[in-house]
């Protein structure tokens, strides 16, 4: 029996999911090492196969015939195959962006908190980071799977292909824009979410040294270690409790992110 396959539609299945395959390498929470890569190609394959149909009208709309690439030589698909690849990444640090504001939460609560000397190198996410960082970093891929937030992020990656169709390009100042505001941005998040505690960590380091002035003797800052460790463990909880909230405003802001590029 032999089967024979359109070189249009295997040009058309293999570009939407180098796109995909090269977002899932990089975007949480498909970056993960505890998921394997074999999940990843073949959600990459089934995603493929899926949107190929949206795909292929989107690119005809913009003027890119599929199978065009093909016609032209092996020169201008493998050209194709790393512009989809390019777009992916692209896609996928946007969204990488946008959840390491939990993650440098974390790690702003262990440096006010004192937990930072026990940083550790983390070889599951690949990250070097403290108690609270890793916690709030798995917690936040917990919730991801568990909200059904990855869902979200699957539908505007593949919303993609009708704002980038295959065969377009991305205009590098919009990215380059795109970057800048991400990670200003990152950084406003994780400000706002460790903030409360941090102030209240500063507070009380205002406290100890106004006590040294009044009582030399008193060695206050001997007692500042402990003392914050106690203030950091018993504060963080109501922190962590907006945790939820915080994660669904952040895939909000992901879905938006990838929607700039265009």
């Amino acid at each position: 029996m032999n089967l024979t396959l359109p070189l249009a539609s295997v040009e058309l299945v293999m570009l939407t999911a180098v796109r995909i395959a090269a977002f899932l390498v990089i975007a949480p929470p498909f970056a993960h090492k505890a998921v394997p890569g074999q999940v990843k190609v073949m959600l990459s394959l089934g995603l493929g196969m899926l949107v190929a149909p949206r795909a292929a009208a989107a690119a005809e709309e913009a003027g890119n015939p599929v199978g065009g690439a093909i016609a032209s030589g092996t020169a201008a698909f493998l050209g194709d195959v790393l512009l989809q690849a390019l777009i992916g990444l692209a896609l996928g640090f946007l969204v990488f962006l946008v959840f390491s504001a939990v993650q440098a939460a974390g790690n702003l609560i262990d440096l006010f908190g004192g937990f930072q000397m026990a940083a550790a190198f983390d070889p599951m996410s690949l990250t070097n980071g403290a108690q609270f960082a890793r916690l709030y970093q798995l917690t936040a891929m917990v919730l991801l799977f568990a909200s059904d937030a990855y869902q979200v992020v699957i539908a505007g990656l593949l919303r993609t292909f009708e704002a980038l169709p295959l065969g377009t390009g991305i205009d590098l100042a919009v990215l380059g824009e795109t970057l800048t505001t991400g990670f200003t941005q990152m950084f406003v998040a994780a400000l706002q979410v460790a903030g409360p505690l941090i102030a209240v960590l500063f507070l009380a380091d205002v406290g100890l040294g106004l006590l040294t002035r009044v009582a030399p003797a008193l060695n206050a800052f001997a007692l500042g270690f402990p003392l914050k460790i106690l203030l950091t463990v018993t504060l963080a909880a109501s922190a962590y409790l907006a945790l939820p909230q915080i994660v669904a405003t952040l895939t909000d802001s992901a879905v938006t992110q990838m929607g700039v590029l265009r």
